[in-house]
Formats: structure tokens, C-alpha cells, sequence
């Protein structure tokens, strides 16, 4: 084998092993690096999941929304905010949603030192805690990044990691009725699997709080309509 042979297998090796623990540490379905939660086996369950929130004005008017509707979601909170508004962790629990650990300040747990990822989700419980009065079970890291150390971390701390399987891409929208039918979209391939649907969605943003989510919350509302009487809502604890 030539030098250059053996330079090209070695370059295409590196590819293909950085390509796998990206895809083992990123991936929303991935279950390489241990198991999360992503969804259940019925086609028409769905969960709604929000993140880094709580957020004002649009938490509040997200569980205006799912009151009317008479539906269920899971709330990942960002421990900065709730630091800074538990009142409306308080009002999340008090409407009988679901609470989850999202971290303190959402960083990316790939590149955290363990201390630091412990402290993190010990932090963010703590302060959700404190808001609610109930104990957090569930746990979404953000920009789903996470090692191995990282999920034992969370299961050690009494908390299930909980993924997703629609990525709506709500962060960065400007038509409601886009998004709507991106998860729309995302709804049909996952019963072509036969799966129920866990729908990525966000109540606040986590660069500032304060973040406009009108989008979000017009397409949610437009999916609530459609889905009357077809889907069964649920929240994540509803699948382990």
C-alpha cells in the first residue's frame, strides 16, 4: 500500500469515526451512547414538548391555548428562568402540565466538564422544586448533546432523558403555517413507522428571556384545531 493509499484510508477512517459520535451524540433517536425516551408505540399519541422556557408573555399564553383546548404538554425548563420568574413554573405545574430539567444556562453538555453537567442538573431541579413543590423526574439536554457520562448522570439524579422524533424548527420561523405543516409533515412519517409523535417545540429561546415565540404559538394553535377529536394528547410520562 502506498503512502498516500494509507494517508487516504487513515483521513476516511477519522470521517467516518467523527461522523458516528456525532451521530451517537446528537442525533435526536440515537440510543448508541444509552437509552432516552422518545416516544410510544400508538400512532395517534402525541406529545407536545416545549423548551427553555418559562417565558414572558408567551408561556402564559401557550397554557391560555392548551387550557381552551383541554390539553397536556411537557414544559423543559432552563433553571435561569425559572430563577428569574417561578411564578410561572408555579402556574405550568398548577395547570397539571409536566415539568422536565433542561439545565441552568443551556449549555452543550458535549463539551461540559462532568462537575459541571452535575451541577447543572442538580441547580436546575433544585429551583423547580422550589417553584412547584414537585420533585423532577424528566430531563432534556439541550440541543440534545449528550455523552454517556452524561445520561448516567441524569438517571443517577432520579431523572429519565427524554428526546424527540418531529424537530420543528420553531426557533427560527416566520410563517405559522409553515411550521404547522412541517410537524404535520413529521406526524406522517412517524406513523409510516409506527410511532407516536414527540413533537420538538419552544415557549422562550435560550439566548434571552423575553424571546418572541408568536410563531410558535400560532402554529400550535392552528395544530390543536386540526387535530380535534384525531389524536390523543399526551405528555412524555406517559411512555416511561
Amino acid at each position: 500500500m502506498s503512502t498516500l493509499t494509507r494517508l487516504v484510508s487513515a483521513g476516511v477512517m477519522t470521517g467516518l469515526t467523527a461522523a458516528g459520535y456525532a451521530y451517537a451524540a446528537q442525533w435526536p433517536t440515537s440510543q448508541i451512547f444509552g437509552r432516552t425516551l422518545i416516544a410510544g408505540s400508538a400512532i395517534d399519541e402525541c406529545a407536545l414538548t416545549f423548551d427553555d422556557g418559562p417565558n414572558d408573555p408567551y408561556t402564559q399564553q401557550l397554557l391560555d391555548l392548551l387550557a381552551h383546548h383541554q390539553v397536556r404538554a411537557t414544559f423543559f425548563l432552563m433553571g435561569d428562568y425559572v430563577r428569574r420568574r417561578p411564578d410561572i413554573a408555579r402556574a405550568i405545574h398548577q395547570a397539571g402540565h409536566l415539568l422536565g430539567n433542561h439545565t441552568v444556562s443551556h449549555p452543550s453538555l458535549l463539551w461540559t466538564r462532568p462537575a459541571r453537567v452535575r451541577e447543572e442538573l442538580v441547580t436546575c431541579s433544585a429551583l423547580i422544586e422550589d417553584a412547584t413543590g414537585e420533585a423532577v423526574k424528566y430531563f432534556r439536554p439541550p440541543f440534545g448533546a449528550r455523552r454517556p457520562d452524561v445520561l448516567h448522570t441524569a438517571l443517577e439524579l432520579g431523572m429519565k432523558p427524554v428526546m424527540w422524533n418531529i424537530t420543528a424548527h420553531d426557533w427560527d420561523a416566520t410563517d405559522a403555517q409553515v411550521l404547522a405543516a412541517r410537524v404535520q409533515s413529521g406526524m406522517q412519517r412517524n406513523h409510516h413507522r409506527g410511532s407516536s409523535s414527540n413533537v420538538l417545540l419552544h415557549d422562550g429561546g435560550h439566548r434571552a428571556f423575553g424571546t418572541d415565540r408568536s410563531v410558535t404559538l400560532a402554529a400550535t394553535q392552528s395544530l390543536l384545531a386540526a387535530w380535534a377529536g384525531a389524536y390523543r394528547l399526551v405528555t412524555v410520562d406517559a411512555w416511561g
